[in-house]
């Protein structure tokens, strides 16, 4: 069986960090895609360039704010994204809270829906973290 190719994207990363992250990545063999700050309005399918999506007819004026840093992850898991993760500790980048596994699931949803879902998943799970035990 063909190894699938690994990729990351970084959504809302700050140029300083992208550098490192990009020499990280490629020092690993992983491929780097960054969004652009609209990505938001887009399916994580048409993100991805898989074949059936399209590019969303909305641009209009709506507004998305999600203040943080996201990492996508493509066919990376197990010991493969703990090396990746120790790699990018390493490097100096900051602990990133936000990122997912591209799933047949997620590549259906907004980019916002994920980002979204995700700050809820964050909120419940830190709720956890500081209420009485």
């Amino acid at each position: 069986m063909m190894k699938k190719e690994e990729r990351v994207l970084l959504y809302q990363f700050p140029e300083e960090q992208i550098t490192v992250i990009r020499d990280v990545l490629r020092a690993l063999g992983i491929r780097v895609q960054l969004l652009s700050d609209g990505a938001w309005r887009e399916k994580v399918g048409y993100l991805l360039g898989l074949k059936g999506y399209k590019a969303t007819a909305q641009q209009g004026d709506a507004h998305f704010d999600f203040p943080h840093r996201l990492l996508l992850l493509e066919h990376i898991q197990g010991k493969r994204l703990t090396k990746l993760l120790a790699a990018l500790d390493e490097a100096g980048i900051p602990r990133i809270t936000y990122k997912s596994a591209i799933t047949p699931y997620n590549t259906l949803w907004t980019l916002r829906y994920l980002c979204e879902h995700m700050a809820k998943e964050h909120a419940v799970s830190a709720g956890d973290r500081e209420g009485d035990i």
